[in-house]
């Protein structure tokens, strides 16, 4: 049976503002252009940025790269700014084998897939367990369904940067987290079987159970780089840009929603 939720442990008033999160520098530099009004903050070394996209007050930060780094700003920027929502924007691998560089992924629900117990047979998936009554979560983090809505029909009113000829497509699916950078075509395959996964990247997880704990809606929007498989790192330097700001553009639609 699930303990009841201590309001001790959370956020007793949120403020009316939107957190927009990225690992890199170049997921969170297109939006940062775009802030208005741009102060600096600094807490515990980590660039906080407050302003606003589309009339709309906003938080801006790069998380840094994998799930400790990623939990460490977000408990931070739950803690200093209590925000009414978090926007997770970035770059990821493809496992869906239909995907491609360019394309988007709106991650319906979010998991570890480094978590669990090994056993001969494999990795055993739980679910991580909070620290307030060592409740088991579980293992897939459904995002906020208010914001996957909203963020389905922004995907409907944009024109992503094309690939060559190619014309990237957005699709709502499975985002899995590991601290690991995929390239391995054989291990993308096998996850892929296990998570029913579309995309895999390195800090969605971590926010989504840091806001899942704390009750703060989330989503997780991920562009793909590469295919996670033995070409990914080629791919990812190739790509990367174009599938940072291509996620970036969708971040700005869905402010543009939030605004009404």
């Amino acid at each position: 049976m699930k303990a009841e939720a201590d309001s001790t442990y959370f956020p007793v008033k949120s403020n009316n503002i939107t957190a927009i999160m990225g690992a890199f520098e170049t997921e969170v530099e297109l939006l940062k252009a775009r802030l208005e009004n741009k102060q600096e903050k600094r807490i515990e070394g980590i660039r906080f940025y407050t302003g606003k996209l589309n009339d709309l007050p906003v938080v801006l930060t790069r998380a840094g790269i994998g799930k400790v780094n990623s939990a460490l700003t977000t408990a931070l920027l739950l803690e200093h700014f209590r925000p009414k929502q978090v926007l997770f924007t970035g770059i990821a691998g493809a496992m869906n084998p239909t995907l491609r560089p360019g394309d988007i992924v709106i991650g319906k629900q979010v998991a570890h897939h480094d978590y669990g117990r090994q056993t001969p047979e494999g990795l055993l998936k739980r679910g991580t367990r909070n620290p307030y009554y060592f409740a088991e979560n579980p293992v897939y983090f459904p995002v906020d369904s208010l914001l996957l809505v909203t963020t389905e029909t922004a995907s409907k009113k944009i024109n992503l940067q094309s690939i060559g000829e190619y014309k990237p497509q957005i699709i709502t699916g499975t985002i899995i987290t590991g601290d690991v950078f995929m390239a391995d075509t054989k291990v993308n395959a096998k996850l892929r079987k296990d998570f029913g996964a579309d995309a895999v990247e390195m800090e969605g997880a971590a926010v989504a159970q840091i806001c899942y704990q704390q009750k703060v809606p989330f989503i997780v929007i991920r562009s793909l780089s590469d295919s996670a498989d033995d070409s990914a790192a080629l791919d990812f330097q190739k790509y990367g840009k174009v599938a940072a700001e291509n996620s970036a553009m969708l971040v700005l639609e869905v402010m543009k929603l939030l605004k009404k």
